[in-house]
């Protein structure tokens, strides 16, 4: 009997709102593009251990056990007769060896290193994506509530319009064309919630699919919050910095790197290669083919091997050929790595910019839009405005609220995405934005 009152008790609880960062966390542990890349990183480490391996001494133990029939039949009987030999040998062999000179295995060391750094700046580079997929997902939902409370509460306002134009008509200081025209901006506005519906349900799914849950209720920014500009403020600045350090530059210097020491590398397929070797073996056998008596050999070879290509077909030089045209072709993915840095950098600069911009004079407009309605509102109550006039300025201010809201997202979107160009964006930098949400 006293379950269903504590029952009864949880169920008025509020919802908990999640912060971003919290959803950050969660997606983290669950976004298969990051954990992708994390498996990824894995693998890229171990080219170091295997490019190491070419240049470390190699060393094989192998064993062997045979069992032999031999059957001879000579051709004259009264020379020699027919004879039938089992022969059984078994023994091991130990062999060893060191690379002394073989450029091709140096450069494919060197190369390892830098497939090392590749991949961390890749790893680097799904950070800061996670990064901004996140945020982007989590004010899409918050703009989307947005739109559609701000629908339901125009919807609401052209209702109470839309009543009163119908007193107006029937106690005959209206006409029928100011309830027709009411009628039609309250049967759009039921569509435009329809709409926003729709589009806050998929927002939604998209916040579930990178963080792989569905939240109830998210943090709001806080009201009247204050977007503080870019750090250094120079585009100049952000351009440079994104040229040397953007992820995607780094990536792009590491194949670079790579594809430099892979057209020397294929180069040194016309060099000697020099080893040390040696090799120690032991064979028990109780007969052989030239011998009836068992007998034990132990034998080990020590010294230095030469190895020297004359000719391979010309596939050689035509791998060189092809190396070095690949070479040529990652310095213009380079180039054109360090462009792409600079003009991203370029835009969210004067994005964050103009959105800054754009967020006080949509502040401005508001207050200037509420003053509007009020004023419209009065004069239709006295007389000297009409019914579309009183739409038209709820039209406005719902606009501009809803334009306000949006314009704070994007900016602070467009910031992280500057800082991502730059190759700067951290962790640090969501909790910054975190501590803009409402508590």
């Amino acid at each position: 009997m006293r379950a269903l009152p504590i029952a009864l008790f949880f169920l008025v609880l509020p919802v908990a709102a999640q912060d971003l960062q919290q959803v950050y966390r969660d997606a983290k542990g669950y976004d298969a593009q990051y954990a992708a890349a994390r498996h990824a990183l894995q693998a890229g480490m171990e080219k170091l251990p295997q490019g190491r391996a070419l240049i470390l001494p190699t060393l094989n133990l192998s064993g062997n056990m045979t069992n032999s029939r031999t059957e001879t039949e000579p051709h004259n009987a009264s020379i020699a007769s027919r004879s039938l030999r089992d022969a059984r040998a078994y023994g091991y062999s130990l062999s060893f060896s060191q690379p002394i000179y073989r450029k091709q295995n140096m450069l494919q060391y060197d190369q390892a290193e830098f497939q090392v750094k590749q991949a961390e700046a890749v790893f680097g580079q799904a950070g800061q994506d996670l990064i901004v997929r996140v945020a982007q997902a989590y004010f899409d939902v918050l703009a989307a509530q947005d739109t559609l409370a701000l629908v339901q509460a125009q919807k609401i306002a052209i209702g109470e319009q839309l009543a009163q134009a119908k007193r107006n008509f029937e106690v005959g200081t209206a006409t029928i064309t100011d309830t027709h025209e009411a009628q039609a901006r309250f049967d759009l506005s039921a569509a435009q919630e329809i709409a926003a519906q729709s589009d806050l349900e998929n927002k939604r799914r998209a916040l579930q699919q990178i963080a792989g849950k569905e939240y109830a209720a998210l943090k709001p920014l806080r009201p009247q919050v204050k977007l503080s500009p870019p750090n250094p403020a120079n585009m100049q600045s952000w351009v440079e910095i994104a040229e040397k350090q953007g992820f995607p530059v780094q990536i792009q210097e590491a194949t670079t790197e790579i594809a430099s020491l892979e057209a020397k590398r294929n180069s040194a397929g016309h060099y000697p290669t020099v080893d040390l070797v040696a090799s120690y073996g032991w064979t028990s056998q109780t007969a052989s083919q030239l011998s009836t008596v068992p007998s034990n050999v132990t034998s080990g070879v020590f010294g230095v091997q030469l190895g020297v290509p004359l000719y391979q077909g010309g596939g050689i030089s035509s791998r060189e050929r092809e190396a070095a045209a690949n070479f040529e072709k990652s310095k213009q993915d380079l180039e054109n790595a360090r462009r792409s840095q600079a003009l991203a950098a370029r835009q969210s600069y004067v994005q964050v910019t103009n959105g800054i911009a754009q967020i006080g004079a949509l502040e401005q407009a508001l207050v200037s839009s509420q003053s509007a309605l009020a004023s419209n509102k009065l004069g239709y109550e006295v007389g000297v405005r009409i019914n579309i006039d009183v739409l038209n300025a709820q039209q406005q201010l719902f606009s501009t609220q809803r334009d306000l809201a949006l314009a704070r997202y994007n900016t602070i979107t467009s910031h992280l995405r500057l800082k991502a160009a730059a190759g700067s964006l951290r962790d640090e930098d969501l909790e910054e934005v975190n501590r803009a949400l409402a508590q």
